[in-house]
């Protein structure tokens, strides 16, 4: 198995010359491929820990990581990069990893039942585990970086701004965010557009923190949320958007989803739809679908724009911030290990592993591979009066 091992790093080595990195095996050999300091230790505690990567693919590698039988020294980052080179990606995974793969998706697939669940899995882990390495106005989701030397807490403000600006927001207008998360969106909106804001969250914390800000900002006049499914809620409001949860609704869902969203947004009425997904289908993550996200699905960019244009709902502006989400992703990385110990003390070294790599796996998906962060801008029916060019959203 190790030859096998030793084989495949060379062909990758040779794909990517500046590679430098040193695999440690669990019987004492040290192999080193480029020049200079390896960037990355990869450590193989375990020949079983060998064996799982090559029949589970990244679902294997992740279990083993997250269990200490694969230790990572030095750059986190550096051997995730593998899992993009062709000479790993050209793998032929074993019919039965695949088998499991659907078995897992089968059986984490979002129903109107099941979504509270999958929602409270990944989001009510607590606040007190967010706030260590959120910005301050909890934001979970794609910052909007003007310069590589903004900080979080800017990148987040400026990401609420440039989505305000889409929606062409005013005083006055009503806006409906589904998956509100903490309500940065909807603070921001309030505070500088004079909007009335209603949200909606399946997680109970997130609901409650709401709750309390509410209070201590006393906006009761002017911020609402909601402890339902979107599915659920009725009325039509000038404005819509959707920040980071399109991921959870499902593939069986897309449709009705938009069937909700044109129902929620008034004729003429402007929305910003802002979600990961894909250029083109590809196999599901399997190990972030069982540990992170379950009954999740990144859909791909056609899926979205069809099932919107059968609806009515007409885009108007179609952005792609990958490159904003790894560096995202980068500053929570990075605030997350100043606070690796307090997790620990919340959790256990299985789930600060498990944490580590979804956050920086991710990164280099963003970076490397083929997830993106799609801002799509849209109008139910025809509106004429949409701007021109994308001057109002850049000007000062």
């Amino acid at each position: 198995m190790k030859e096998v091992v030793q084989s495949l790093l060379a062909q990758m080595h040779r794909n990517n010359p500046d590679l430098c990195f040193e695999i440690h095996f669990w019987d004492g050999e040290k192999n080193k491929y480029g020049d200079g300091e390896p960037k990355t230790v990869l450590k193989f505690n375990t020949e079983k820990s060998v064996k799982r990567v090559f029949s589970d693919g990244y679902l294997g590698f992740g279990e083993e990581y997250m269990n200490g039988n694969i230790d990572i020294e030095g750059d986190f980052q550096e051997p995730l990069k593998i899992a993009f080179d062709p000479a790993f990606e050209n793998l032929k995974l074993s019919l039965l990893h695949k088998l499991k793969v659907l078995k897992n998706y089968l059986a984490t697939r979002d129903t109107l039942r099941r979504t509270p669940e999958n929602i409270q899995y990944h989001y009510d882990l607590g606040n007190d585990f967010y706030k260590l390495w959120l910005d301050k106005s909890m934001t979970y989701s794609c910052a909007y970086f003007k310069n590589e030397t903004d900080t979080l807490e800017e990148a987040q403000q400026q990401k609420y701004e440039h989505i305000c600006r889409k929606l062409l927001l005013k005083a006055g207008d009503t806006l409906i965010d589904v998956g509100c998360g903490w309500g940065g969106m909807m603070f921001y909106a309030v505070k500088h557009y004079g909007v009335k804001a209603t949200g909606c969250t399946l997680s109970k914390q997130q609901y409650a923190y709401i709750l309390e800000k509410i209070k201590q900002e006393n906006l009761q006049d002017s911020v609402t949320v909601l402890l339902k499914d979107y599915r659920t809620i009725t009325g039509q409001y000038d404005k819509f958007v959707s920040i980071g949860m399109f991921e959870h609704v499902g593939k069986k869902f897309i449709p009705t989803f938009f069937d909700h969203v044109q129902n929620l947004l008034k004729p003429k009425g402007i929305g910003l739809l802002h979600t990961i997904g894909k250029d083109t289908a590809s196999s599901p993550d399997e190990w972030t679908m069982k540990y992170i996200f379950p009954g999740g699905y990144i859909p791909v960019i056609d899926e979205i724009l069809n099932a919107m244009g059968r609806r009515k709902l007409n885009f108007v502006d179609v952005e792609n911030l990958r490159l904003h989400y790894s560096m995202t992703l980068d500053e929570w990385s990075r605030r997350y290990e100043t606070h690796a110990d307090d997790v620990r003390k919340l959790f256990d070294e299985r789930f600060v592993r498990m944490w580590r790599l979804f956050l920086n796996g991710s990164s280099v998906g963003f970076r490397f591979g083929n997830t993106r962060l799609f801002q799509i801008a849209f109008t139910h029916g025809l509106n004429n009066e949409y701007p021109l060019t994308r001057e109002f959203i850049y000007g000062e």
